[in-house]
Protein backbone atom coordinates (compact mmCIF):
# COMPACT_ATOMS: atom_id res chain seq x y z
CA UNK A 1 0.00 0.00 0.00
CA UNK A 2 1.45 3.70 -1.43
CA UNK A 3 2.16 5.64 1.58
CA UNK A 4 0.03 9.00 2.00
CA UNK A 5 2.13 11.83 2.13
CA UNK A 6 1.88 14.69 4.98
CA UNK A 7 0.93 18.02 5.25
CA UNK A 8 1.39 19.73 8.27
CA UNK A 9 0.75 23.27 9.30
CA UNK A 10 2.73 25.50 11.36
CA UNK A 11 1.40 28.93 12.76
CA UNK A 12 4.38 31.17 13.16
CA UNK A 13 7.89 31.12 12.10
CA UNK A 14 8.91 30.63 15.96
CA UNK A 15 7.51 26.94 15.81
CA UNK A 16 9.09 26.27 12.30
CA UNK A 17 12.10 24.11 14.06
CA UNK A 18 9.42 22.02 15.55
CA UNK A 19 8.25 21.20 11.98
CA UNK A 20 11.44 20.93 10.07
CA UNK A 21 12.59 18.57 7.95
CA UNK A 22 14.49 18.42 4.60
CA UNK A 23 11.80 16.68 2.56
CA UNK A 24 8.96 18.85 2.60
CA UNK A 25 7.80 21.90 0.25
CA UNK A 26 7.39 24.58 1.87
CA UNK A 27 4.43 27.08 1.77
CA UNK A 28 5.26 30.49 3.09
CA UNK A 29 1.92 32.56 3.69
CA UNK A 30 1.65 36.13 4.82
CA UNK A 31 -1.89 37.15 3.30
CA UNK A 32 -2.28 40.53 4.74
CA UNK A 33 0.17 41.14 2.76
CA UNK A 34 3.79 40.40 1.98
CA UNK A 35 2.83 37.24 0.06
CA UNK A 36 0.03 39.05 -2.16
CA UNK A 37 2.51 41.90 -3.19
CA UNK A 38 5.13 39.44 -3.85
CA UNK A 39 2.65 37.33 -6.40
CA UNK A 40 1.16 40.71 -7.47
CA UNK A 41 4.74 41.42 -7.91
CA UNK A 42 5.75 38.77 -10.33
CA UNK A 43 2.80 39.16 -12.21
CA UNK A 44 3.76 42.23 -13.43
CA UNK A 45 6.99 41.36 -14.64
CA UNK A 46 9.70 41.89 -11.98
CA UNK A 47 12.82 39.76 -12.55
CA UNK A 48 13.38 38.92 -9.15
CA UNK A 49 12.59 39.69 -5.38
CA UNK A 50 15.66 39.21 -2.38
CA UNK A 51 14.16 38.73 0.71
CA UNK A 52 16.04 40.30 3.21
CA UNK A 53 14.90 40.00 7.75
CA UNK A 54 16.02 43.36 8.92
CA UNK A 55 15.29 46.98 7.18
CA UNK A 56 19.37 48.09 7.31
CA UNK A 57 19.43 44.65 4.86
CA UNK A 58 16.97 46.16 2.47
CA UNK A 59 18.46 49.94 2.60
CA UNK A 60 22.29 48.12 1.56
CA UNK A 61 20.31 46.90 -1.83
CA UNK A 62 18.87 50.16 -2.20
CA UNK A 63 21.93 51.99 -1.58
CA UNK A 64 23.41 49.40 -4.64
CA UNK A 65 21.03 50.88 -6.76
CA UNK A 66 18.37 48.56 -7.11
CA UNK A 67 14.32 49.19 -5.94
CA UNK A 68 13.40 48.40 -2.33
CA UNK A 69 10.32 48.13 -0.52
CA UNK A 70 10.34 47.59 4.13
CA UNK A 71 7.48 47.72 5.91
CA UNK A 72 6.89 47.65 9.39
CA UNK A 73 3.87 47.29 11.56
CA UNK A 74 1.85 47.67 8.12
CA UNK A 75 3.34 51.42 7.71
CA UNK A 76 5.95 51.80 4.44
CA UNK A 77 9.56 52.69 5.81
CA UNK A 78 10.09 56.20 5.35
CA UNK A 79 13.14 56.65 2.25
CA UNK A 80 11.66 52.99 0.55
CA UNK A 81 10.59 52.41 -2.91
CA UNK A 82 7.66 50.14 -2.04
CA UNK A 83 6.05 49.39 1.61
CA UNK A 84 3.66 46.19 1.12
CA UNK A 85 1.10 47.01 -0.41
CA UNK A 86 0.15 44.52 -3.33
CA UNK A 87 -1.15 48.31 -5.13
CA UNK A 88 2.47 49.45 -4.74
CA UNK A 89 4.20 46.37 -7.34
CA UNK A 90 1.41 47.05 -10.06
CA UNK A 91 2.61 48.35 -13.27
CA UNK A 92 5.41 48.83 -15.65
CA UNK A 93 7.86 50.40 -12.99
CA UNK A 94 8.79 46.48 -11.57
CA UNK A 95 9.08 44.68 -14.97
CA UNK A 96 12.32 43.33 -15.67
CA UNK A 97 13.41 44.65 -11.77
CA UNK A 98 15.10 43.24 -9.01
CA UNK A 99 13.41 44.37 -5.81
CA UNK A 100 14.76 44.27 -2.31
CA UNK A 101 12.39 43.51 0.21
CA UNK A 102 11.63 43.37 3.74
CA UNK A 103 8.48 42.91 5.71
CA UNK A 104 7.39 42.52 9.49
CA UNK A 105 6.21 38.81 9.02
CA UNK A 106 6.79 37.30 5.72
CA UNK A 107 10.60 38.03 4.80
CA UNK A 108 11.01 36.07 8.54
CA UNK A 109 9.05 33.31 7.67
CA UNK A 110 10.99 33.10 4.67
CA UNK A 111 14.44 33.60 6.21
CA UNK A 112 13.36 30.89 8.89
CA UNK A 113 12.45 28.43 6.30
CA UNK A 114 15.42 29.62 3.80
CA UNK A 115 17.03 25.81 4.17
CA UNK A 116 14.44 23.98 3.14
CA UNK A 117 13.87 21.43 0.32
CA UNK A 118 12.07 23.81 -1.39
CA UNK A 119 10.32 27.04 -0.55
CA UNK A 120 7.52 28.60 -2.63
CA UNK A 121 5.29 31.66 -1.95
CA UNK A 122 1.62 31.59 -1.53
CA UNK A 123 -1.52 33.45 -1.42
CA UNK A 124 -5.16 33.49 -2.40
CA UNK A 125 -3.86 35.19 -5.84
CA UNK A 126 -2.16 32.57 -6.60
CA UNK A 127 -4.00 29.64 -4.77
CA UNK A 128 -5.35 27.50 -7.85
CA UNK A 129 -1.97 27.32 -9.49
CA UNK A 130 -0.14 26.41 -5.93
CA UNK A 131 -2.09 23.88 -5.26
CA UNK A 132 -2.35 22.45 -9.05
CA UNK A 133 1.12 22.71 -8.63
CA UNK A 134 1.85 21.16 -5.29
CA UNK A 135 -0.59 17.65 -6.12
CA UNK A 136 2.13 17.60 -9.22
CA UNK A 137 5.42 17.25 -7.05
CA UNK A 138 4.33 14.45 -5.01
CA UNK A 139 6.40 15.87 -1.90
CA UNK A 140 5.17 16.42 1.87
CA UNK A 141 3.99 19.61 2.38
CA UNK A 142 4.60 22.27 5.53
CA UNK A 143 2.06 25.48 4.81
CA UNK A 144 4.11 28.00 7.30
CA UNK A 145 2.04 30.84 8.30
CA UNK A 146 3.87 34.29 8.92
CA UNK A 147 1.76 35.36 11.73
CA UNK A 148 2.16 38.25 13.81
CA UNK A 149 5.28 38.94 15.23
CA UNK A 150 5.87 35.26 15.87
CA UNK A 151 1.68 35.07 17.18
CA UNK A 152 -0.73 33.05 15.71
CA UNK A 153 -3.13 35.36 13.08
CA UNK A 154 -6.36 34.40 11.69
CA UNK A 155 -5.66 35.20 8.21
CA UNK A 156 -2.76 33.34 7.69
CA UNK A 157 -4.50 30.29 9.08
CA UNK A 158 -7.98 30.26 7.37
CA UNK A 159 -5.33 30.24 4.17
CA UNK A 160 -3.39 27.32 5.16
CA UNK A 161 -7.23 25.89 5.63
CA UNK A 162 -7.87 26.68 2.07
CA UNK A 163 -4.83 25.02 0.46
CA UNK A 164 -5.52 21.71 2.53
CA UNK A 165 -9.29 21.78 1.19
CA UNK A 166 -8.12 22.70 -2.31
CA UNK A 167 -5.58 19.60 -2.52
CA UNK A 168 -7.74 17.29 -0.41
CA UNK A 169 -9.97 18.15 -3.26
CA UNK A 170 -7.49 17.15 -5.98
CA UNK A 171 -5.38 14.02 -4.65
CA UNK A 172 -6.55 11.38 -1.61
CA UNK A 173 -3.08 10.98 -1.04
CA UNK A 174 -2.07 13.33 1.29
CA UNK A 175 -2.34 12.58 5.73
CA UNK A 176 -3.20 15.77 7.44
CA UNK A 177 -1.55 16.65 10.54
CA UNK A 178 -3.73 17.74 13.40
CA UNK A 179 -2.59 21.48 12.58
CA UNK A 180 -4.25 21.27 8.74
CA UNK A 181 -7.34 19.00 10.06
CA UNK A 182 -8.32 21.92 12.11
CA UNK A 183 -7.45 24.20 9.70
CA UNK A 184 -9.67 23.16 7.23
CA UNK A 185 -12.63 23.05 9.52
CA UNK A 186 -11.71 26.38 10.28
CA UNK A 187 -12.01 27.15 6.48
CA UNK A 188 -14.76 24.98 5.66
CA UNK A 189 -16.95 27.71 8.18
CA UNK A 190 -15.53 30.41 6.27
CA UNK A 191 -15.21 29.74 2.87
CA UNK A 192 -18.66 31.59 1.88
CA UNK A 193 -17.27 34.67 2.85
CA UNK A 194 -13.73 34.85 3.79
CA UNK A 195 -13.90 38.52 4.49
CA UNK A 196 -16.81 38.56 6.89
CA UNK A 197 -15.19 35.63 8.83
CA UNK A 198 -11.98 37.75 9.91
CA UNK A 199 -14.37 40.84 10.14
CA UNK A 200 -12.78 41.05 13.65
CA UNK A 201 -9.26 39.42 12.75
CA UNK A 202 -6.51 41.70 15.02
CA UNK A 203 -4.24 42.85 11.25
CA UNK A 204 -7.50 43.45 9.03
CA UNK A 205 -8.66 46.15 11.74
CA UNK A 206 -4.97 47.38 12.01
CA UNK A 207 -5.03 47.42 8.55
CA UNK A 208 -8.20 49.04 8.44
CA UNK A 209 -7.60 51.63 10.45
CA UNK A 210 -4.49 52.49 8.09
CA UNK A 211 -7.61 52.81 5.06
CA UNK A 212 -5.94 49.99 3.78
CA UNK A 213 -9.86 47.91 3.02
CA UNK A 214 -8.84 48.29 -0.75
CA UNK A 215 -5.47 46.23 -0.17
CA UNK A 216 -7.85 43.56 1.93
CA UNK A 217 -10.30 43.10 -0.81
CA UNK A 218 -7.61 42.29 -3.18
CA UNK A 219 -5.78 39.86 -0.73
CA UNK A 220 -8.49 37.68 -0.19
CA UNK A 221 -9.25 37.31 -3.82
CA UNK A 222 -8.51 34.23 -6.00
CA UNK A 223 -6.69 33.17 -8.52
CA UNK A 224 -5.84 36.64 -9.94
CA UNK A 225 -1.86 35.13 -11.28
CA UNK A 226 -0.69 31.38 -12.10
CA UNK A 227 2.87 32.68 -11.08
CA UNK A 228 4.03 30.78 -8.10
CA UNK A 229 7.46 32.12 -6.47
CA UNK A 230 10.32 29.93 -5.70
CA UNK A 231 12.94 30.54 -3.68
CA UNK A 232 16.26 29.80 -5.55
CA UNK A 233 20.12 30.94 -4.45
CA UNK A 234 18.86 33.58 -1.63
CA UNK A 235 16.23 34.51 -4.25
CA UNK A 236 12.44 34.48 -4.95
CA UNK A 237 11.62 33.97 -9.10
CA UNK A 238 8.56 33.49 -10.78
CA UNK A 239 7.47 30.27 -12.03
CA UNK A 240 5.13 30.29 -14.26
CA UNK A 241 2.39 27.23 -14.75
Amino acid sequence: MESKLKIEACFSPFLYPVYRDHESIVVIIDILRATSAICTAFHYGAEKIIPVAKVEEALEWKNKGFLAGAERDAIKVEGFDFGNSPYDYMGDHVKGKTIALTTTNGTQAIDAAKHAYKVVVGAFTNISALCDWLVKEERPILLLCSGWKNRFNLEDSLFAGAVTEELCKRSSNFKLGDGCLALRYLYQLAETDPSKFLVHASHKERLAKLNLKKDIRYCLTPDQTTVIPILQDGALVPMVV
